[in-house]
């Protein structure tokens, strides 16, 4: 398995969907979809950092895409970096940002291999991308590194493609996508292209693995405290999205990082 040029196809995947995918961030932040995940993002860094303004929490988004968690971030007043690796993305992530683009550092990187130095934020956050990394250990291990002592990663991703390895899987993929027909809800899970992400899909580690039990031990190791939500769908998501991937539902990450004593981080 060449896991090295899964990078460069992803990044020319993803060059291909900016357009498509910007389209549905464009959306969210026209519905409320835009408060939902205010709310959620704000309650859970306001838990980890009781009275502390926006303002001075730094906060790194990995894997932008389109931008709509920057933009959330930026609008609550946060200190925001936003990081992807394809500058389509990060165009179309200017684009969606608006006036508040001058606010967001937007960076072209690679989620696995980040440029910061040590403890460089106070929160991390992720959507949708950890399960199409090559080397999700390795993303984990700098994202972990870049945080701070008592610092929170925040990573809401779900079971992409495990329907490509599991026959009841197949069978809810299938069922969705007959649902979403029937309601007619667009269907973002056909297309053109799409059989190529699935033949990425193929090769990366995280597709055949049940989630987020992995992830919890991946961020122990690490010595990270974690715990997954696992019901965080049924707040965040559009009526949409609960049929057209009712059988792949998102899951929230949530690892803090243990206080070091002062000096020894």
């Amino acid at each position: 398995m060449n896991l090295t040029s899964i990078l460069s196809e992803n990044k020319a995947y993803w060059t291909g969907r900016a357009e498509g995918y910007s389209k549905v961030n464009q959306e969210e932040l026209a519905t409320d979809q835009r408060r939902k995940w205010k709310n959620c993002i704000h309650e859970q860094i306001s838990r980890q950092f009781p009275g502390i303004p926006a303002s001075k929490i730094r906060v790194l988004e990995v894997g932008t895409g389109p931008g709509f968690f920057a933009i959330l971030l930026c609008e609550m007043g946060y200190d925001v970096t936003a990081i992807d690796l394809t500058p389509a993305m990060l165009a179309e992530a200017k684009k969606n940002a608006g006036e508040a683009a001058g606010r967001i550092r937007f960076l072209e990187m690679n989620a696995e291999a980040l440029s910061f130095t040590d403890g460089s934020f106070d929160v991390v956050i992720s959507r949708n991308l950890t399960w199409n990394l090559p080397h999700p250990r390795k993303a984990y291990a700098e994202w972990s590194r870049v945080l701070r002592s008592g610092g929170l990663l925040l990573n809401f991703d779900a079971n992409w493609y495990s329907y490509l390895f599991d026959e009841e899987a197949q069978a809810g993929y299938e069922s969705d996508r007959a649902n979403t027909a029937l309601m007619g809800f667009e269907d973002q899970n056909i297309g053109e292209n799409f059989d190529v992400m699935e033949d990425i899909a193929r090769r990366i580690p995280l597709s055949g693995i049940r989630r987020p039990a992995w992830d919890l031990n991946i961020l122990s190791g690490l010595g990270m405290i974690p715990r997954g939500e696992e019901q965080i769908w049924q707040y965040v998501w559009s009526d949409e999205e609960k049929v057209s991937f009712s059988s792949t539902p998102m899951f929230l990450v949530h690892a803090a990082k243990q206080e070091q004593p002062a000096g020894s981080q």
